[in-house]
């Protein structure tokens, strides 16, 4: 027998057979269209919501401290413990005040009323004038350079869509102006809002120096005078 003649037989390869469902990609899950986005929780707006409560249990605090002490028994007695603190009280007072027009912890109207109980009248008007233009202009800066999503996190969405309607009036430099002099606009909310719009510096600092006096006078001297009235000192 030749060697042409020598068939090799080799076994049949094995068929695979492959099922249609291993083929087949798995199912995308199902995706629930009620569900809700998870929000991170943002620690500024957190504190934003959280410090008037945070200002007023320290000012309640003060408050009874100041009486238990006897600074709060009669004027004579509160004026002479600021006078005791020396050059330290006016800046306490300018610094807290400031802070507040910035990141309103502390009422600003409170501290404006206490400015003439503590300093005088004519003296406590004039850091009340120093620290809210301060304050102001400080957040005309803010807003200048970082923008809207600072706002909006510190403030209500409510009160920010009511305050953008003053900005989007042709006429927002003499509402902002008016606003400024008035003492129950929400001025700090305009200030930051005004960095925003086309306001030039120069002309946000007029209009702060220059119309802020008016509300003070109007609201610390006339809300002072009458708590003085009332008050058993």
């Amino acid at each position: 027998m030749s060697t042409a003649d020598i068939v090799v037989k080799q076994p049949p390869c094995p068929v695979i057979r492959k099922d249609r469902a291993t083929l087949s990609p798995a199912p995308a899950p199902a995706v629930d269209a009620t569900a809700r986005p998870e929000r991170r929780r943002d620690p500024l707006r957190i504190a934003a919501r959280l410090s008037p409560l945070l200002g007023l249990a320290v000012s309640i605090g003060l408050v009874w401290w100041g009486w238990q002490a006897g600074v709060l028994r009669s004027l004579e007695n509160l004026q002479g413990f600021i006078d005791g603190l020396g050059a330290w009280g006016p800046v306490a007072f300018l610094v807290v005040s400031a802070a507040s027009v910035v990141f309103p912890v502390v009422p600003g109207g409170l501290l404006v009323v206490a400015g003439p109980v503590l300093f005088g009248p004519v003296e406590g008007t004039v850091y009340n004038y120093l620290a809210v233009c301060a304050g102001s202009l400080l957040n005309f800066t803010i807003a200048r350079h970082v923008g809207m999503d600072l706002i909006e996190r510190m403030f209500s969405p409510k009160a920010v869509e009511k305050a953008l309607g003053w900005t989007r009036s042709p006429h927002f430099t003499r509402l902002f102006a008016t606003a400024i002099a008035l003492p129950v606009a929400p001025d700090d909310l305009l200030c930051y809002l005004a960095g925003t719009t086309r306001m030039t510096w120069r002309t946000s600092v007029l209009i702060i120096l220059t119309c802020k006096p008016w509300a003070l006078i109007t609201y610390g001297l006339g809300v002072s005078a009458v708590l003085l009235k009332f008050l058993p000192w």
